[in-house]
């Protein structure tokens, strides 16, 4: 059978369809780059916004129109929430509420009926969940074209901000066994330079473990048992950045990405406040001033809502006045979307669309200065950098994206040594330089 899988949405949601593939693929099954020439379509939706959603759906109608004959299953986020909704399409051929890759398999082998290559692995279309996991665990091999690996360590969240529908989707926060992400990583480490440390939630690892775990504990050992590659971390709130880490970041040597995520959504306390944030204006602020001290360079990014119900002139200012402040080197901007279930659809005072885009628009053009600046400070400096498969891109530790230039096309599948030119947009890879994976 030929599968072709399109994911939505995040890191997380990206490791995840990797299990759904491996465990479709274990059977012989193989993937298809093309949907024309698909015999099945597997889509992994998102529902952190509207547009998320609308997006999947568009995604479904087009693989209707380009390939009727194939079959369609859909699972994921927006598919937990809104599993009717998927049912109720007649291009959709099965829907799993969830990501359990065993699920996926168990809805393409009732879509096919017969069909002989699904039907050899049967017996697996409804197996245990350690099961899953020791198949996946032994089929673990590179993406297609893919230098950057995804390490996925927990799933679920247990805060509730008054947005999030991706809570209501993936449950509570669940960590992974230890001994098996790091066995995970090894097998990743074969064939990727990069693996990113990602989850729902993952400044909350450990805490369900018993004895109980950190996340700095498990980076620790990451670094420590899998040698050769560089380890990154996915999103990641401030205040659960501990001082552990940040002496990693500052003393690893670049094996931990100098580079952090720390989702701000606003800089206004009373926005704070609504959104069920659990930190505050201060806290985030002293405790991005405190890592831009110890790491340097350091890429630093955010998310932030603009518009949220109640949002005003002076709390889009305090915003604004943060991220002048802050060191950041990009910002992601995403205007308010009200999502079913969550407490912040029901709230009062919304703010009109057109001033919310206004409100991100100016955000973003504010972000693409700072960047600016800070990739032109960066020149000259020695860096190493993950091809991103063979395009001639490639990323630094601080997470600039950059051109490469060099005597021959760079492998894909190791670390390069170069240096940034003095713009700090390209960077010269001296071939003889690259450092090896073990």
């Amino acid at each position: 059978m030929r599968v072709h899988y399109k994911t939505f949405g995040c890191k997380t949601n990206q490791y995840d369809t990797e299990r759904m593939r491996q465990l479709i693929e274990a059977g012989g099954n193989v993937r298809s780059s093309s949907l024309e020439s698909a015999d099945l379509c597997v889509i992994n939706t998102c529902t952190v916004t509207n547009q998320a959603d609308a997006g999947a759906r568009r995604y479904i109608r087009r693989a209707g129109r380009r390939n009727p004959k194939a079959r369609v299953v859909v699972a994921g986020c927006s598919a937990a929430l809104r599993g009717e909704e998927y049912r109720g399409m007649e291009e959709v051929d099965g829907v799993v509420e969830g990501h359990d890759p065993g699920e996926v398999l168990a809805a393409a082998s009732r879509a096919w009926g017969e069909a002989r290559d699904l039907v050899q692995l049967g017996s697996l279309a409804r197996p245990d969940r350690t099961h899953v996991e020791g198949i996946a665990a032994a089929v673990l091999r590179r993406r297609a074209g893919a230098t950057r690996g995804w390490l996925k360590v927990q799933d679920g969240c247990d805060r509730k901000c008054a947005f999030c529908a991706t809570r209501l989707a993936r449950g509570r926060s669940r960590s992974r066994d230890p001994g098996r992400i790091v066995a995970e990583a090894r097998a990743l480490a074969r064939n990727h330079p990069e693996l990113v440390v990602t989850g729902v939630h993952i400044g909350h690892y450990g805490r369900d473990l018993e004895p109980r775990g950190t996340l700095t504990a498990l980076v620790r050992r990451l670094l420590d048992e899998v040698p050769g590659t560089r380890f990154r971390l996915g999103s990641i709130e401030a205040t659960e950045i501990d001082d552990g880490m940040i002496d990693l970041l500052a003393s690893s040597g670049g094996r931990l990405a100098p580079h952090l995520h720390m989702p701000l959504q606003s800089g206004a306390d009373p926005v704070l406040r609504k959104m069920r944030r659990w930190h505050t204006r201060e806290h985030y602020r002293r405790r991005a001033h405190q890592i831009a001290e110890a790491v340097s360079p350091v890429g630093l990014g955010a998310d932030i809502i603009t518009g949220f119900p109640g949002e005003t002139a002076d709390d889009h200012a305090r915003t604004r006045d943060l991220v002048e402040e802050l060191p950041f080197t990009y910002l992601h901007v995403f205007p308010f979307s009200p999502r079913d279930g969550t407490v912040a659809a029901g709230l009062p005072d919304p703010v009109p669309e057109r001033t919310s885009k206004e409100r991100g628009r100016e955000l973003r053009e504010l972000a693409a200065n700072k960047a600016a600046i800070y990739a032109r400070a960066r020149g000259g400096a020695e860096v190493e950098v993950v091809m991103e498969g063979t395009g001639g891109t490639a990323l630094t530790g601080d997470y600039l994206r950059v051109t490469v230039a060099g005597p021959r096309r760079p492998d894909p599948a190791v670390l390069h040594r170069g240096r940034l030119s003095a713009d700090g947009a390209r960077v010269r890879v001296d071939e003889a330089s690259h450092a090896m994976l073990n």
